[in-house]
């Protein structure tokens, strides 16, 4: 099996204003706070309500900052430095 062109991926992500604010989010998770929760308390994005959760995409269904670091990720893992996009700075998790 080699790595080809991985048709979807699902992710969850947290979205917040501010770099500073995302950089301290990313460590409290290294630090063992729960992804999912992180999300319910401090994303700015309707996917909180679901942990982040924001389902299956395929290439192009994103904007190119997010899509490209979420098809970087193996599966479980998770940014270590914020993705900025227009609508602010993006922890992003791969989670299939």
């Amino acid at each position: 099996m080699g790595k080809g062109k991985a048709g979807k991926v699902r992710t969850s992500h947290i979205l917040v204003e501010k770099h500073s604010k995302a950089l301290e989010i990313i460590s409290m998770i290294q630090e063992g706070s729960d992804f999912k929760e992180m999300a319910r308390k401090f994303s700015s994005c309707p996917s909180k309500k679901k942990g982040g959760d924001l389902g299956l995409f395929g290439k192009g269904q994103m904007v190119p900052e997010f899509e490209k670091a979420a098809f970087a990720l193996n599966v479980g893992q998770m940014t270590h430095n914020p993705v900025k996009t227009k609508s602010g700075y993006h922890i992003i998790k791969r989670t299939s």
